[in-house]
């Protein structure tokens, strides 16, 4: 449906002030909870009064209605003990009202999951079809296909989690999601363990990376006592920056040239067991003998106008060799690590 289509079958408004008391709450669960927008809107309300107004349907004029849009509004409202809202009627069922809300573009965005558990109530609540929510929203099918898709395999506990604002729509999506698709038990684990000890969405995302990364042993420690293996990384990570501030850049030097050996090394491990050898390979020969080429005149260079042969005496101290560096921890070793010294 194109805007002007969705604005000429627009329902009838009515604005009104209405006791809050008599507003029915009841797509809260498909709302997210965000605390500090909150605070932000109430004191844009506290200075400036209510400009935008919540959207309800139902007959305000006998009896309660029913809130479409403006949860976080009401919220606002009420922490600063007001007892009503400006708010616009519309002359229409839920189903069109939902619809509006979802084709709105002026209003706040809704996050990919409050898309979904809207549509949810649209296909499931109120009887509507896929194809002729699509139709009325604008969209395609796909569209809203892929977003009931962010529900299915979801757990019911993350939901409530994320309604609550205590887990992001992204963690969701992208880390509990695709772990309780791949082992439910574990996922419950991990919300359980987060409820415990919250992370941010940012360690989340580490924590899942090592997880994706780690034994099956690794695993069972890492979604009962997450903080743990980032308690263990961060503690690396000290030992690390440590290591590199007293090897200096002799120290970088030296780490990049294992790291350039290793990367060479497997490269070529890699390349010998392709058959037929795929044509960039080829085709990036030039390019390696060229690198290696610079690379080998840099340090020839460097070595005529080091007299006293302090380049090679520094990567010598930081401990140059053919051992292979990694970037960081193998995720089960520092999982283990963590275990043997809890936080």
């Amino acid at each position: 449906m194109t805007s002007a289509a969705l604005e000429s079958a627009s329902p009838e408004v009515a604005s009104l002030e209405i006791d809050l008391h008599r507003v029915e709450l009841r797509f809260a669960g498909a709302r997210v909870v965000d605390g500090g927008a909150v605070e932000r809107l109430a004191r844009s309300i506290e200075r400036s009064g209510q400009i935008v107004p919540c959207i309800v349907v139902g007959d305000g004029a006998v009896a309660g209605v029913v809130l479409v849009d403006g949860y976080r509004r009401v919220a606002a409202l009420r922490r600063l003990g007001r007892d009503t809202a400006r708010v616009e009627r519309w002359s229409c069922d839920l189903a069109e009202a939902l619809i509006g809300v979802l084709a709105r573009t002026q209003a706040r965005a809704l996050a990919g999951l409050e898309e979904a558990l809207v549509l949810r109530e649209l296909t499931g609540g109120l009887g509507l079809s896929q194809a002729d929510v699509a139709r009325r929203c604008g969209r395609d099918v796909s569209w809203v296909s892929r977003r009931l898709a962010l529900l299915q395999g979801l757990p019911d506990a993350a939901l409530a989690e994320v309604c609550a604002g205590r887990l992001s729509s992204w963690a969701a999506v992208r880390v509990v999601l695709p772990l309780a698709r791949a082992n439910a038990g574990h996922a419950e684990r991990l919300l359980a363990a987060l409820r415990a000890a919250p992370l941010s969405t940012r360690e989340l995302g580490c924590w899942f990376e090592h997880y994706r990364q780690a034994g099956r042993a690794a695993r069972e420690r890492m979604v009962d006592r997450p903080r743990l293996l980032l308690d263990a990384l961060r503690e690396s990570g000290a030992v690390r920056d440590a290591e590199r501030l007293r090897g200096g850049p002799e120290g970088d030097c030296a780490a990049d040239l294992r790291i350039v050996t290793s990367v060479l090394a497997r490269l070529g491990r890699r390349v010998a067991q392709l058959r037929p050898l795929p044509e960039f390979v080829r085709a990036a020969v030039p390019r390696l003998r060229q690198a290696v080429e610079r690379l080998a005149t840099t340090i020839e260079r460097q070595a005529e106008d080091d007299p006293d042969g302090a380049l090679q005496h520094g990567a010598h101290l930081a401990g140059a060799g053919p051992e292979p560096a990694r970037d960081q921890p193998d995720a089960e070793a520092v999982a283990q690590h963590g275990a043997a010294h809890p936080a």
